[in-house]
Formats: C-alpha cells, structure tokens, sequence
C-alpha cells in the first residue's frame, strides 16, 4: 500500500477537487469584474528608431521607450471578458499613526482563481490590463447623467495569493494590486472606446477631469498675469529728474528752444515747444519697458519721425527687442530695450528673442520632410546602434 500523500508532481484528483470547490467559491460569492485586456503598444512611426522600436507583431512584451522603459501609447482589445473576483473592502481612513497627513489611495488587493483566470483571458491578469468593478458604479452622481459612472481599476502588479495554496502545496488564486484609473495618455484609446450612455458618449466626457483642471490652471494664470502682469520690475512710479545742459537740475518749468518758460498756466504752445526731458532711466535688471520716463509721450514706429524736436522719444518696433530712442537735438540716443514681458507663455509673447525661441512655431525642410524647429533634447540626442 503506498504512504498517503497529498503532493503529487502532477495535477492530482485531490487538486482538481479542491480547485473546482474554490471555482464554485467564486462563483457563487465572487464580485463581477469586466477585464479589459492589455495587447501591447501602439504602431510606432516608420521606420522606428533604436530607442523607439517598430516591433512586426503585436505583444504585451513589447517596450514602446527602451530609454525611459515606459509604453505611453497602449492597446487594449476591444473584447470585454466577464470574471468573479473577491476582495476586503475597507474605508478610506486618514492614517494618523504616521507624520503629516496620509489618506488611503484607493489601492484594493483582488484575488482570482487561476483557471478560470485562464480559461477566460488566455492568459493570467498582468501589469496593464484595466479592470472595470461593477459593483462600485455610481448610481447618484451631482452631475445629471443619463447612466451610472463606472469604476476603472489599473492593474499594477501580480502574484500568486498566500492565501491560495492549498494542502496540496499546489496554488489557485492570483492576486492583484490595483489603483484607480486616471485620464492619462497611457489609457486614452480606452477611456474613448467604452461609451458612458446608450447614446454612444464616451467614457472620457464624464471620468477625465481635463477640462476642471484646465479651467482652474487659467484662472490661477489670469491671477498671476494681474499681480505680476511683466518680467522684472516696474520703474514707472519712479520720477526722473531732468537736467539742463549744464548739469543743473531743471525747474519744474519747462525751457522752450526759444528759451520760453512753459509751465501749467501756459495757454498756447507754438511748434516748436520741447520740453527738458530725461536723457536716462532707472537701471537695473529687466526694466526696460519700452516707455518713456515720466509718463512722457512715445511716437512708435519703424522708422524715426521728421523734424523732431530736441528731447523727443521714439520707440522703434522694428528693433528686436524693440528700442527706446531721445533725441538730444543731433541724433537718437539709445536709452534702453524693451526686455519685460509676459511671463505666460504663448504666441502674443514674441517681443523679445527668449520668448521668440521658447515659443517657436516654425518648421524647416528636414532629409524626411518638413519638421519643427523647436525640438526636446530628448528628440534630436537619440542614441545610436553600436553594431560593433
């Protein structure tokens, strides 16, 4: 008679009796789970580049970026396959026991019978794949929906559960930790292929919190524009002091170049009234606005005015930046260069050469076609295939 045991090297009786009892066990107990499966990455651009692979066949073992290990662009089927699955569901408590304030992520542990697993999938449930609880649809959200919003989980790592193995050492459950999914590239063809209504809406209209975000980020740039509206410092409450040929402080009178004194009580001003202005400003780092001291009238232009009169200014547009001119009653003197600007990025900021480079929207004719001339480092120092 041989010695009981209940380890066999193979698949025994014992074992498929124990795993159709745990296979029951889910059914009858388990929660439905829908299984979006994870299918690989998305066709790179022809013809591939050494970091960035165009791989013959689609595999869940490909790897989009070598350089940075990530697939941003994944595929998911389009086959949506029903399972049971059981977790411990839990509140989501602040952890004081810590320092600082954390809050639970919503990061649940789910475990599945392996077989059925398979049988299903073909495969086991991997890192990727979307899995959407049923159970936790949102019947009564503040919005006025048509349907229920759904629960998207992302699976982010597998292994068998300590829990499934039984006496026969033999295991039948694989457990997954899971995260909420969140409206990022790496799941857009998803979220824009599963429909929220019967009226077809995709997913993406009610989950993505994209458009929330983007109305908050303009209106803390909107903020940001009226408190800090220009780069550097605002030197125009700053009064400058005029001075007279001879160095002397000018009265607060003003000289005519017929040596006519103009003050408020002057009525009639003939053409040839100029005034004493400043011949400088206020220096220091990223001042320069393009305006006159004082508050002083500017004429703007690409070209300098006819006949002007000795203390004019002339703000040239077609300098880059443009250039702030006086006319010292000979030549234009140069008295700055209108270097501030708004610190929000965007075509209108084109008034100096950093912004002219950061925001560059031209392109030039490559060996491959027309490409941007504002590329990432990333983009054009790719390493090369060392064949040797």
């Amino acid at each position: 008679m041989p010695r009981l045991s209940l380890w066999h090297e193979k698949h025994s009786n014992n074992y498929k009796f124990i795993d159709r009892k745990i296979s029951e066990m889910f059914t009858v107990g388990g929660t439905g789970v829908l299984v979006h499966k994870y299918l690989g990455t998305e066709d790179q651009a022809n013809p591939g580049t050494p970091t960035q692979p165009k791989y013959d066949t689609l595999s869940e073992q490909n790897i989009q970026d070598l350089l940075f290990l990530e697939n941003r662009d994944r595929k998911y089927d389009s086959t949506v396959y029903p399972m049971r699955g059981m977790y411990q569901v839990s509140d989501s408590d602040f952890d004081l026991t810590q320092f600082g304030l954390f809050l639970a992520t919503g990061t649940v542990f789910i475990t599945f019978h392996i077989n059925d697993m398979v049988n299903q999938l073909g495969r086991r449930i991997m890192n990727g794949d979307v899995l959407e609880l049923m159970h936790l649809k949102d019947y009564d959200a503040l919005n006025d929906l048509p349907t229920a919003l759904k629960r998207f989980f992302v699976v982010g790592d597998c292994q068998r559960a300590s829990e499934g193995f039984s006496p026969t050492w033999w295991p039948h459950l694989w457990r997954c930790k899971i995260n909420p999914l969140v409206d990022s590239q790496e799941y857009k063809s998803l979220i824009a292929q599963v429909n929220t209504d019967d009226a077809g809406n995709p997913t993406t209209n009610i989950l993505s919190t994209y458009d929330k975000y983007a109305n908050i980020n303009s209106a803390i740039v909107a903020q940001a524009e009226i408190d800090v509206p220009f780069s550097g410092y605002d030197t125009s409450p700053i009064f400058v002091q005029p001075l007279m040929p001879n160095g002397a402080e000018a009265p607060s009178s003003a000289i005519t170049a017929d040596n006519m004194v103009v003050d408020a009580t002057t009525v009639v001003n003939t053409a040839d009234t100029s005034i004493v202005t400043p011949d400088a400003k206020v220096e220091g780092w990223l001042t320069g606005d393009g305006q006159a001291p004082n508050g002083l009238p500017v004429v703007s232009g690409i070209s300098f005015p006819n006949d002007p009169l000795t203390g004019d200014y002339c703000l040239r547009v077609d300098y880059f930046p443009n250039r702030l001119f006086r006319f010292d009653g000979k030549r234009w003197i140069k008295i700055e260069d209108a270097v501030r600007t708004s610190l929000t990025p965007g075509a209108a900021n084109n008034k100096t050469l950093r912004s002219g480079f950061v925001n560059n929207t031209n392109t030039f004719q490559g060996t491959l076609g027309p490409e941007p001339s504002r590329q990432g480092l990333s983009t054009v120092l790719r390493p090369k295939a060392d064949n040797q």
